[in-house]
């Protein structure tokens, strides 16, 4: 078989498109959305390569318009996940001895599916089943999964090229080995390409995957699943399974084989998941790798040198983008006395602008959240702040769910910094904000790093450069991921690795080789070219 030292393309970010009125890739969209919502898609679970079907049928629905169905999909149980795992197993030694550069061409071919013909439907399938305007759509479902592909090969071609120095007559080399049994990827709602990145970057370095999604986003998982069958996954590699978190923890982390797991969502799921693990420990093959990205409570901290225009929009953006469902979604605002009449009147001027509605209205900014559970949890806060004397609804406040669920972008105005919408995590539109006296402002910093469990995004504003470096140094343990003079979302692969630490999980850093360095357990290896023959050192000679 003829070898080689390849070189993977060497990646770049994905442009992302603009869908100006009159361009090509709006009307393809609209075209799209239109075939999706007069469709109802069957969606069974994919278990190694054969599509699994149930009794148990349950339906799809826009959150933005929820008496609209628009696909049901088959829930499994228990014995499904078992079957996932005899997959994955069986399909274990061919995936791992398959040469990299041939899994790296599986990849990539993904990512120029994704990027090409299927990027209308996986944008249309995150719009209608995640309720995301069609620019967080294609900056998640299109551009980001789309890099994540290709920079982890990219990455994976770096990491087999990392080799050990080698002295006279010994030949030291690594190689890196997949884990030794199946990684559990359990995904969330609220990126598509999280959902994507999280099975593929351990299939990547060769390892088989049993992979949950998120309950809310079966519908763009179910493309994800085209794509990656005709960008030629062997079967059993990747194995979706459609059950609920308790139903899935019994056969993955009770079974032997279970090497890691590659999370995103609650902290609280995520303690659970780290405590029912280590009652296992002892059963398990080899030690588990435990990757999470969890929750956040992410700020905002203006110095008195800020720019009230830049603090006003970093605020409207980062807290009200997606609905402010992001794990990086400004949620807490510390504004200095002295410039917060300016930066209050450009938010409430720019929320006066803003429209709210379905996906389908392309000059809608803000849609629905996901599903009632979060509709109500998000009411009950808006409505306690209501009631409460230490808190003033500045903007918002009114919400509905007769049609889809819909909130609208709210701003509360605490006169205590320790108000429970400036600790908790809501994952929602609604950002509290507390005004500190500007000779205040180590008081700010303090408050900013010791009011949240989180330490996941954050971001500061400031013209002075001391005040940045200051604040830079003192803040450096409340954010994993860190922005000076910009909103604290975005973060793009290949530029800003995502990840957080303390209740924020591992900080593992989606989109970079950090994370791909999880999925492998590496063997050194010396061979000796010319063996002693003699057990005796020259220390040992006569005098």
């Amino acid at each position: 078989m003829a070898k080689g030292f390849f070189n993977v393309p060497v990646p770049s970010n994905e442009p992302i498109l603009d869908y100006a009125p009159g361009s090509k890739e709006r009307a393809e969209l609209k075209e799209m959305l239109n075939l999706l919502r007069s469709q109802v898609w069957d969606i069974p679970m994919f278990i190694g390569g054969e599509e699994v079907r149930t009794e148990d049928k349950r339906s799809i629905r826009p959150p933005h318009d929820h008496q609209h169905i628009i696909a049901h999909y088959h829930h499994g149980d228990e014995g499904h996940v078992e079957l996932a795992i005899k997959a994955a197993m069986n399909a274990k030694e061919d995936w791992e001895n398959l040469s990299w550069e041939h899994r790296a061409s599986i990849f990539l071919k993904a990512a120029d599916l994704i990027a090409g013909p299927y990027r209308a439907k996986i944008n249309a399938a995150t719009m209608l089943g995640q309720s995301k305007n069609i620019f967080q759509a294609e900056i998640d479902s299109a551009c980001e999964i789309v890099d994540f592909l290709r920079f982890n090969v990219y990455y994976m071609s770096q990491i087999y090229a990392q080799q050990p120095e080698s002295s006279k007559g010994i030949w030291n080399r690594v190689e890196q080995r997949p884990l030794e049994g199946f990684v559990f990827a359990l995904t969330p709602f609220n990126f598509t390409a999280i959902a994507g990145n999280l099975p593929t970057a351990p299939a990547l370095m060769g390892n088989v995957v049993v992979w949950k999604p998120s309950r809310t986003q079966i519908y763009s998982a179910h493309v994800l699943v085209e794509v990656f069958r005709a960008a030629g996954v062997p079967d059993g590699v990747i194995n979706l399974v459609l059950v609920d978190g308790p139903t899935v923890a019994g056969p993955v982390f009770g079974s032997p084989d279970f090497s890691g797991i590659h999370f995103t969502g609650s902290t609280g799921v995520f303690h659970g998941i780290w405590e029912t693990i280590g009652k296992n420990i002892a059963n398990y093959k080899t030690y588990p790798r435990i990757v999470g990205e969890t929750g956040g409570k992410d700020f905002v901290l203006a110095h008195s040198s800020a720019d009230p225009k830049e603090v006003a929009t970093g605020i409207v953006r980062g807290a009200f983008e997606y609905q402010g469902q992001k794990c990086s979604a400004a949620s807490r605002a510390y504004i200095p006395d002295i410039i917060w009449e300016d930066v209050k009147t450009y938010i409430l001027e720019d929320l006066g602008n803003i429209k709210m509605g379905g996906v389908e209205d392309f000059t809608n900014f803000v849609n629905a959240v996901i599903d009632e559970r979060s509709f109500d949890k998000l009411a009950k806060y808006i409505d306690d702040a209501r009631e409460s004397p230490l808190v003033e609804i500045i903007a918002g406040g009114n919400y509905d769910k007769s049609k889809g669920y819909f909130i609208e972008p709210t701003v509360l105005l605490t006169e205590d910094p320790k108000y429970v919408t400036m600790c908790e995590e809501l994952f929602g539109p609604i950002i509290t904000i507390y005004v500190y006296k500007a000779e205040n402002y180590d008081d700010a910093i303090y408050m900013v790093d010791n009011t949240s469990e989180y330490a996941l995004t954050g971001a500061i504003f400031a013209k002075d450069r001391y005040v940045i470096e200051y604040t830079t140094k003192g803040l450096k343990n409340a954010a994993g991921n860190f922005y000076i003079n910009d909103k604290p979302t975005g973060a793009v692969v290949g530029q800003q690795p995502f990840g957080g630490a303390r209740a924020s999980g591992t900080n593992d850093k989606a989109g970079s080789m950090i994370n791909l360095l999880r999925w492998v357990s590496p063997r050194t290896i010396k061979e000796n070219f010319l063996p002693p023959k003699d057990y005796r050192y020259p220390f040992m000679g006569d005098e």
